[in-house]
């Protein structure tokens, strides 16, 4: 994720918001764990802070096949999408509105925009599900800038790569990294 210019305070909420969501949802992450539970604790977090979530896309399992299941909604629902276990390989990626979820998708097909043309912000992990939790590929490395989003959050202090002992570790890197402490 990237911000163009200085976000307004508008914006820095949106974003914030919807880091700390997906943060959250990450955090949530382990074997036995139902994908279904992920969805409420997205739009509890948003919802209460007045913002929205498409319902038109959603993260996924990465496999054989880039988009396979399970199908990781962004909203309270009751699909029975399964459990978490090792070895599964999925994304979280929240698309978190100002306004309405409903969407408009351009003629190219892969474009969208919200219909009332409000700001959205989504960030976006392909996780692994370990033995001891839940490990980001998509990470940051030493020499990724610390955002304002993972410098204030109220989720998580700087930024997140998973939650077993190894992702702490790598953390504590790029932590050092970003504020010079060697």
């Amino acid at each position: 994720m990237f911000v163009v210019g200085e976000p307004d305070d508008k914006a820095r909420k949106l974003l914030q918001t919807t880091y700390d969501s997906w943060v959250k949802a990450m955090q949530f992450v382990k074997p036995g764990n139902d994908y279904k539970d992920i969805g409420a604790i997205i739009e509890d977090h948003i919802v209460e802070r007045g913002f929205t979530t498409v319902k038109k896309f959603c993260g996924h399992g990465i496999g054989s096949v880039f988009h396979t299941n399970p199908n990781i909604f962004h909203y309270r629902n009751s699909e029975p999408n399964g459990q978490m276990a090792p070895g599964h390989t999925f994304t979280i990626e929240p698309m978190i509105c100002e306004g309405t979820a409903q969407c408009l998708t351009w003629p190219d097909q892969w474009t969208a925009t919200t219909q009332d043309g409000l700001r959205s912000a989504q960030f976006e992990h392909t996780l692994l599900v370990t033995p001891e939790g839940v490990e980001a590929l998509t990470g940051k490395i030493e020499t990724s800038p610390v955002q304002f989003w993972e410098r204030e959050s109220d989720v998580h202090n700087g930024v997140w790569l998973g939650t077993t002992p190894a992702a702490k570790a790598r953390e504590e890197i790029v932590k050092a990294a970003s504020t010079g402490e060697n």
